[in-house]
């Protein structure tokens, strides 16, 4: 044994913790924050002995053939990004929301429900929304907060909304079947998304100059496009992925691959593929698919070196010795380590690092993992919004007019963050709102 092994686990963990808070504070990279701390550990623990076995891990984690369908997801989201479809769709079901108070905002939660339906990636759904919707409801004169609260918590809905990587991660975790979290994610995320549009509608029938309705001069300049081919392309797909994986014709990762297909075809016969095109959406998913494999080695060492040294153990006694052993307590204490976790880390960090952990205690108290992976999307649904690094409003900030600050997208999205927990709170009362499938 060598020297900090004699510390004991109790103390090795808060060393542990205090090293990799120490190191993200001067500001380097959580990647690298956990593979050093793994490492300082791994040695000054076991000795060079250990390496191997942590190597192992990771390539157990990387070598996973599920573990494909993160760059295609990704890639359909890119490609989606550098098309006009999405435009086209919003354009399209402006038609639907002219007559109705509050239907642009309305329209919007639904542009961003299908959007999410085919990509899962919040940052360019978050990007577009902000691009296309708020403008509009800008220019109408709806209410600033309402407008650009409806816009961050809509481009966010792919937190939840199948196929949501973070589910895909969730899954290669905790060793569960991502279509059965597909599965058991899409009532929440629809009961969720329903939240939003009866909130908005509830607040202008309240206050009516929150949302004027559009007159005819407030119509575009630019023709509207055909609303059954704008809105067909984007609806094959969802159902190419979503009915493949339901329907138990393939599988995640198939799946994934048609709907890259899909996208692609869909731009080629929009006359907008081009080698440009496809040069940008791929250099667009090599970086976000290389920061969740370097989070991914990152924390995956950190957690397979800690389970050497008994972590897991001493982690799931100090869980139930403070929630005093009640299960439903246990889960209680569990999120509200994932909520503040999610306020500063990444939410792929938050997973590799807690679910190896936390999965087998739900597990042990005889709940359903596939319920808990819905949980936990919503947890990080939840974070994507929440102060001081919600992902969500940063997206967002990008592309708003410069009056907009940072501090007024946070305050708009507060009502649409009580409405994630009242979701989560439905979620936990009703576990079967997760498990209907079953």
């Amino acid at each position: 044994m060598f020297e900090l092994a004699s510390m004991g686990i109790g103390y090795g963990s808060l060393l542990m913790l205090v090293m990799l808070i120490v190191l993200l504070l001067t500001g380097m990279q959580l990647a690298f924050a956990t593979g050093l701390v793994a490492l300082v550990f791994a040695l000054g623990w076991f000795g060079p002995d250990a390496l191997p076995i942590v190597s192992s891990r990771l390539y157990s984690f990387i070598g996973n053939y599920v573990f494909l369908a993160v760059p295609m997801f990704v890639l359909m989201a890119s490609l989606l990004d550098h098309s006009g479809i999405a435009k086209d769709l919003f354009d399209a079901m402006a038609r639907l929301g002219r007559k109705l108070r509050g239907g642009v905002a309305v329209q919007t939660l639904v542009v961003a429900v299908i959007l999410a339906s085919m990509s899962g990636v919040i940052g360019g759904e978050t990007v577009l929304l902000g691009i296309l919707a708020l403008p509009q409801m800008l220019r109408l004169g709806y209410d600033r907060k309402l407008a650009i609260g409806t816009t961050c918590a809509g481009g966010a809905l792919g937190t939840m909304l199948p196929p949501s990587i973070v589910l895909i991660i969730y899954g290669l975790t905790a060793n569960v079947s991502i279509g059965d979290l597909f599965k058991g994610a899409f009532l929440p995320a629809l009961i969720l998304a329903l939240l939003y549009m009866g909130y908005v509608l509830i607040r202008v029938w309240l206050n009516p100059k929150m949302a004027p309705l559009p007159s005819d001069q407030d119509a575009p300049e630019t023709p509207m496009p055909n609303f059954f081919k704008a809105l067909l392309f984007p609806l094959l797909s969802v159902v190419v992925v979503l009915g493949s994986i339901y329907g138990g014709v393939a599988s995640v990762t198939e799946a994934s691959a048609l709907g890259v297909m899909g996208i692609a075809i869909s731009t080629w016969i929009r006359g907008e593929l081009s080698l440009a095109m496809v040069r940008k959406a791929t250099i667009s998913t090599l970086r976000v698919c290389g920061m969740i494999i370097w989070i991914g080695i990152g924390a995956t060492a950190l957690v397979g070196v800690y389970n050497l040294m008994g972590g897991i153990d001493f982690v799931r006694d100090m869980v139930f010795a403070v929630s005093g052993g009640h299960g439903l307590t246990t889960i209680l204490f569990m999120m509200l380590i994932l909520l503040i976790l999610g306020m500063f880390l990444d939410w792929v960090g938050v997973a590799l690092l807690t679910m190896p952990i936390f999965v087998p205690i739900v597990t042990e108290l005889g709940y359903s993992p596939i319920w808990f992976g819905v949980v936990f999307c919503m947890n990080m649904q939840v974070s994507f919004l929440s102060p001081p690094f919600g992902p969500a409003a940063f997206y967002l900030k990008t592309v708003t007019p410069k009056d907009i600050s940072l501090g007024e997208i946070f305050r708009a999205l507060l009502p649409f963050i009580a409405l994630q927990v009242v979701a989560l709170g439905l979620l936990i009362a009703f576990p079967q709102l997760a498990l209907w499938w079953q």
